[in-house]
Protein backbone atom coordinates (compact mmCIF):
# COMPACT_ATOMS: atom_id res chain seq x y z
CA UNK A 1 0.00 0.00 0.00
CA UNK A 2 1.34 3.41 -0.93
CA UNK A 3 1.92 5.85 1.90
CA UNK A 4 2.55 9.58 2.13
CA UNK A 5 4.13 11.72 4.84
CA UNK A 6 3.08 15.12 6.16
CA UNK A 7 4.57 17.27 8.92
CA UNK A 8 2.51 19.05 11.55
CA UNK A 9 2.97 22.81 11.13
CA UNK A 10 0.13 24.10 13.32
CA UNK A 11 -1.81 22.69 16.26
CA UNK A 12 -4.84 24.46 17.70
CA UNK A 13 -6.65 23.18 20.77
CA UNK A 14 -10.18 24.49 20.34
CA UNK A 15 -11.97 22.62 23.13
CA UNK A 16 -10.99 20.42 26.07
CA UNK A 17 -11.51 17.38 23.86
CA UNK A 18 -10.94 18.75 20.35
CA UNK A 19 -8.03 19.97 18.25
CA UNK A 20 -7.41 21.15 14.71
CA UNK A 21 -4.14 19.97 13.19
CA UNK A 22 -2.62 21.44 10.02
CA UNK A 23 0.11 19.66 8.09
CA UNK A 24 2.20 20.12 4.95
CA UNK A 25 3.83 17.30 3.03
CA UNK A 26 3.33 14.90 0.16
CA UNK A 27 0.39 15.48 -2.16
CA UNK A 28 -2.20 12.85 -1.17
CA UNK A 29 -4.54 11.81 -4.02
CA UNK A 30 -7.86 11.97 -2.20
CA UNK A 31 -11.14 13.53 -3.31
CA UNK A 32 -13.10 16.12 -1.27
CA UNK A 33 -15.26 14.28 1.25
CA UNK A 34 -13.05 11.21 1.48
CA UNK A 35 -11.11 9.97 4.50
CA UNK A 36 -7.56 8.65 4.78
CA UNK A 37 -5.80 6.20 7.05
CA UNK A 38 -3.64 8.05 9.57
CA UNK A 39 -0.71 6.84 11.70
CA UNK A 40 0.77 9.28 14.23
CA UNK A 41 4.18 8.99 15.95
CA UNK A 42 2.61 8.71 19.42
CA UNK A 43 0.95 5.39 18.39
CA UNK A 44 2.88 4.10 15.36
CA UNK A 45 1.29 0.63 15.41
CA UNK A 46 -2.32 1.80 15.38
CA UNK A 47 -4.13 3.60 12.57
CA UNK A 48 -7.38 5.52 12.40
CA UNK A 49 -9.40 7.05 9.58
CA UNK A 50 -9.88 10.82 9.49
CA UNK A 51 -11.33 13.10 6.84
CA UNK A 52 -9.33 16.11 5.65
CA UNK A 53 -11.19 19.37 6.24
CA UNK A 54 -9.58 21.01 3.19
CA UNK A 55 -9.94 19.92 -0.43
CA UNK A 56 -6.81 18.54 -2.10
CA UNK A 57 -4.10 21.09 -2.79
CA UNK A 58 -1.05 20.94 -5.01
CA UNK A 59 1.13 22.25 -2.19
CA UNK A 60 0.33 19.35 0.15
CA UNK A 61 -1.67 21.27 2.76
CA UNK A 62 -3.89 19.16 5.01
CA UNK A 63 -6.15 19.89 7.96
CA UNK A 64 -7.79 17.44 10.36
CA UNK A 65 -10.37 17.96 13.11
CA UNK A 66 -9.94 15.40 15.88
CA UNK A 67 -12.07 14.82 18.97
CA UNK A 68 -10.69 12.71 21.82
CA UNK A 69 -13.12 9.88 22.50
CA UNK A 70 -13.22 7.95 25.80
CA UNK A 71 -10.45 5.32 25.86
CA UNK A 72 -9.36 6.53 22.42
CA UNK A 73 -5.64 5.80 22.24
CA UNK A 74 -5.09 7.55 18.93
CA UNK A 75 -7.60 10.39 19.21
CA UNK A 76 -6.53 11.15 22.77
CA UNK A 77 -2.85 11.29 21.85
CA UNK A 78 -3.57 13.54 18.87
CA UNK A 79 -5.59 16.00 20.94
CA UNK A 80 -3.26 15.99 23.95
CA UNK A 81 0.21 15.28 22.60
CA UNK A 82 0.50 16.56 19.02
CA UNK A 83 3.34 19.01 18.46
CA UNK A 84 4.65 20.90 15.40
CA UNK A 85 7.30 18.79 13.72
CA UNK A 86 5.45 15.50 14.21
CA UNK A 87 5.32 13.49 10.99
CA UNK A 88 2.09 11.67 10.15
CA UNK A 89 1.84 8.77 7.76
CA UNK A 90 -1.19 8.78 5.44
CA UNK A 91 -2.58 6.07 3.20
CA UNK A 92 -5.65 4.47 1.60
CA UNK A 93 -7.89 7.38 0.54
CA UNK A 94 -11.49 6.26 0.25
CA UNK A 95 -15.13 6.98 0.97
CA UNK A 96 -18.40 7.67 -0.82
CA UNK A 97 -19.12 11.27 0.20
CA UNK A 98 -19.13 13.54 -2.83
CA UNK A 99 -21.27 16.08 -4.65
CA UNK A 100 -22.09 15.14 -8.23
CA UNK A 101 -22.54 17.47 -11.20
CA UNK A 102 -26.32 17.11 -11.50
CA UNK A 103 -26.97 20.57 -10.07
CA UNK A 104 -29.46 19.17 -7.54
CA UNK A 105 -29.69 20.89 -4.19
CA UNK A 106 -27.40 19.38 -1.54
CA UNK A 107 -28.25 18.60 2.08
CA UNK A 108 -25.28 18.00 4.37
CA UNK A 109 -25.82 16.61 7.87
CA UNK A 110 -22.75 16.69 10.10
CA UNK A 111 -22.42 15.60 13.71
CA UNK A 112 -19.40 16.93 15.62
CA UNK A 113 -16.19 16.52 13.65
CA UNK A 114 -18.25 15.00 10.85
CA UNK A 115 -18.13 18.63 9.76
CA UNK A 116 -14.58 18.13 8.41
CA UNK A 117 -15.44 16.37 5.11
CA UNK A 118 -18.43 18.68 4.61
CA UNK A 119 -16.15 21.69 4.94
CA UNK A 120 -13.80 20.16 2.38
CA UNK A 121 -16.72 19.70 -0.01
CA UNK A 122 -18.07 23.23 0.56
CA UNK A 123 -14.68 24.80 -0.11
CA UNK A 124 -14.34 22.66 -3.24
CA UNK A 125 -17.82 23.68 -4.42
CA UNK A 126 -16.85 27.33 -4.03
CA UNK A 127 -14.46 26.78 -6.94
CA UNK A 128 -17.29 25.78 -9.28
CA UNK A 129 -18.75 28.41 -11.64
CA UNK A 130 -22.31 27.57 -10.54
CA UNK A 131 -22.41 25.70 -7.22
CA UNK A 132 -25.66 24.02 -6.17
CA UNK A 133 -27.64 25.30 -3.21
CA UNK A 134 -26.31 23.68 -0.04
CA UNK A 135 -28.02 23.39 3.34
CA UNK A 136 -25.69 22.26 6.11
CA UNK A 137 -27.20 20.90 9.32
CA UNK A 138 -24.38 20.85 11.86
CA UNK A 139 -24.88 19.27 15.26
CA UNK A 140 -23.29 19.56 18.69
CA UNK A 141 -24.05 18.92 22.32
CA UNK A 142 -24.57 22.63 23.08
CA UNK A 143 -23.76 25.94 21.33
CA UNK A 144 -20.25 25.87 22.80
CA UNK A 145 -19.70 22.49 21.13
CA UNK A 146 -20.11 24.04 17.67
CA UNK A 147 -16.36 24.45 17.41
CA UNK A 148 -16.32 25.95 13.89
CA UNK A 149 -19.17 28.38 14.52
CA UNK A 150 -17.15 31.46 13.61
CA UNK A 151 -15.83 29.88 10.40
CA UNK A 152 -19.32 28.81 9.34
CA UNK A 153 -20.60 32.31 10.01
CA UNK A 154 -17.96 33.70 7.65
CA UNK A 155 -18.72 31.13 4.97
CA UNK A 156 -22.44 31.91 5.08
CA UNK A 157 -21.70 35.62 4.70
CA UNK A 158 -19.53 34.97 1.64
CA UNK A 159 -21.36 32.13 -0.15
CA UNK A 160 -24.93 33.02 -1.14
CA UNK A 161 -25.74 29.41 -2.01
CA UNK A 162 -24.89 28.13 1.49
CA UNK A 163 -27.32 27.91 4.42
CA UNK A 164 -26.20 26.66 7.84
CA UNK A 165 -28.65 25.26 10.40
CA UNK A 166 -26.99 24.71 13.82
CA UNK A 167 -28.59 21.93 15.89
CA UNK A 168 -27.77 21.27 19.55
CA UNK A 169 -28.94 18.71 22.09
CA UNK A 170 -29.44 21.52 24.62
CA UNK A 171 -29.47 25.30 24.29
CA UNK A 172 -27.65 25.88 27.58
CA UNK A 173 -23.91 25.28 27.71
CA UNK A 174 -22.59 23.05 30.52
CA UNK A 175 -21.83 24.92 33.74
CA UNK A 176 -18.25 23.66 33.75
CA UNK A 177 -15.71 25.88 31.97
CA UNK A 178 -13.82 24.94 28.82
CA UNK A 179 -10.58 26.88 29.16
CA UNK A 180 -9.63 26.51 25.50
CA UNK A 181 -12.96 27.83 24.27
CA UNK A 182 -12.87 30.59 26.90
CA UNK A 183 -9.39 31.62 25.73
CA UNK A 184 -10.51 31.79 22.10
CA UNK A 185 -13.53 33.90 23.00
CA UNK A 186 -11.36 36.24 25.06
CA UNK A 187 -8.83 36.57 22.24
CA UNK A 188 -11.30 37.41 19.47
CA UNK A 189 -13.58 39.44 21.73
CA UNK A 190 -16.60 41.02 20.10
CA UNK A 191 -14.95 41.23 16.69
CA UNK A 192 -16.02 37.72 15.68
CA UNK A 193 -19.56 36.50 15.07
CA UNK A 194 -20.76 33.07 16.12
CA UNK A 195 -23.87 30.95 15.91
CA UNK A 196 -25.32 31.32 19.41
CA UNK A 197 -28.31 29.74 21.16
CA UNK A 198 -30.67 32.12 19.37
CA UNK A 199 -29.68 30.59 16.03
CA UNK A 200 -29.92 26.94 17.06
CA UNK A 201 -32.58 24.26 16.75
CA UNK A 202 -32.81 22.20 19.93
CA UNK A 203 -32.80 18.41 19.67
CA UNK A 204 -30.78 15.72 17.96
CA UNK A 205 -29.97 15.90 14.28
CA UNK A 206 -32.30 12.96 13.74
CA UNK A 207 -35.11 14.84 15.54
CA UNK A 208 -34.66 17.93 13.39
CA UNK A 209 -34.30 16.03 10.12
CA UNK A 210 -37.36 13.95 10.98
CA UNK A 211 -39.65 17.01 10.89
CA UNK A 212 -38.38 18.31 7.54
CA UNK A 213 -40.12 17.74 4.24
CA UNK A 214 -38.67 14.72 2.41
CA UNK A 215 -35.58 15.49 0.38
CA UNK A 216 -36.91 13.90 -2.79
CA UNK A 217 -34.73 15.68 -5.35
CA UNK A 218 -31.56 16.29 -3.37
CA UNK A 219 -28.15 14.85 -2.74
CA UNK A 220 -28.05 14.02 0.97
CA UNK A 221 -24.71 13.52 2.75
CA UNK A 222 -24.43 12.28 6.35
CA UNK A 223 -21.28 12.12 8.50
CA UNK A 224 -20.76 11.71 12.23
CA UNK A 225 -20.53 9.01 14.87
CA UNK A 226 -21.96 5.58 13.96
CA UNK A 227 -24.95 6.17 16.25
CA UNK A 228 -25.64 9.61 14.81
CA UNK A 229 -25.42 8.32 11.25
CA UNK A 230 -27.75 5.38 11.92
CA UNK A 231 -30.37 7.56 13.66
CA UNK A 232 -30.20 10.26 11.00
CA UNK A 233 -30.47 7.88 8.06
CA UNK A 234 -33.44 6.21 9.75
CA UNK A 235 -35.11 9.63 10.15
CA UNK A 236 -34.43 10.45 6.51
CA UNK A 237 -36.00 7.23 5.31
CA UNK A 238 -39.00 7.67 7.60
CA UNK A 239 -39.68 11.16 6.27
CA UNK A 240 -39.69 9.89 2.69
CA UNK A 241 -36.19 10.68 1.48
CA UNK A 242 -35.18 8.08 -1.14
CA UNK A 243 -32.51 5.69 0.10
CA UNK A 244 -30.52 6.05 -3.11
CA UNK A 245 -30.16 9.80 -2.46
CA UNK A 246 -28.28 9.26 0.83
CA UNK A 247 -24.50 8.97 1.09
CA UNK A 248 -22.46 8.41 4.24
Amino acid sequence: MQTWNAEVVQYHRLRNDLAVVRLVGDVVPFSPGQSVEVVVPQNPRVSRRYSPALPPSLDGKLEFHVRAVPAGWVSGSIVNDTRPGDVWQLSDPGGALHVDDSGRDVVMIAGGTGLAPMRSLILDLSRRPSPPNVTLYVGGRSPRDLYASDLLWILVSQLPWLTVVPVVDQLDDPWGPDRFNDAIRAEVGSAAAFFGPEHCWEGSLADVIGVQEPFTNHQVLVCGSPGMEAATVSALLENGTPEEAILR
